[in-house]
């Protein structure tokens, strides 16, 4: 049942996990985490699988099969290329005029799970992830190429930027999801 598990979180993370961090959050031994993911090698890392595991410096994650990159990359680019969808539009407008912020508080504001539409934009290249210390997880931020695309030299000239920036029923909103986070540490 942990190799489930450990396959089911990598797939949910889509981004590498350290070992460690596996074995701290399923309160298992590193022993026990590498038995599952040997596990999911021998499974995965076959010919005829469209899912392998990538094990390197530490970290594992699930990737495409290298056989099938070209294929992956053209669906990407056809995915990447096409309109953005109205909740790719709110999510980048969240991040926009909230940024940095982190997914969960993204999720907050939306109300739904935005992985995958967070993965989306940062393939378009829309927006940038970068680990905040202080959070502990990953922050977006607009891109230095979506600004430039949008032709503005500063965030601020969004239109309303101070309007949003302090909403303060977006800034109660996000307190409340940040208050019910640490009672639950």
């Amino acid at each position: 049942m942990i190799t489930a598990t450990v396959e089911a979180i990598l797939f949910a993370a889509a981004k590498p996990l350290a070992i460690g961090d596996l074995s701290k959050n399923l309160d298992v031994s590193k022993e026990v985490i590498q038995e599952a993911i040997e596990e999911l090698r021998t499974m995965r890392n076959v010919e005829g699988s469209g899912i392998h595991l990538l094990d390197h410096d530490g970290k594992v994650q699930l990737v495409s099969n290298p056989v099938l990159g070209e294929d992956v990359a053209k669906f990407l680019k056809k995915e990447a290329s096409g309109p953005l969808t109205r909740p790719s539009l709110e999510t980048l407008t969240i991040i926009a005029y909230r940024g940095p912020i982190t997914k969960p508080e993204i999720e907050v504001i939306r109300g739904v799970n935005c992985s995958l539409i967070i993965r989306n934009l940062l393939i378009r290249g829309y927006v940038n992830e970068e680990e905040d210390r202080e959070r502990l997880q990953p922050v977006y931020t607009l891109s230095n190429e979506f600004m430039q695309a949008l032709g503005l030299t500063s965030i601020d000239q969004l239109p309303d930027y101070e309007t949003f920036i302090h909403n303060e029923k977006i800034t109660e909103l996000l307190q409340g999801q940040t208050e019910e986070f640490s009672e639950e540490v």
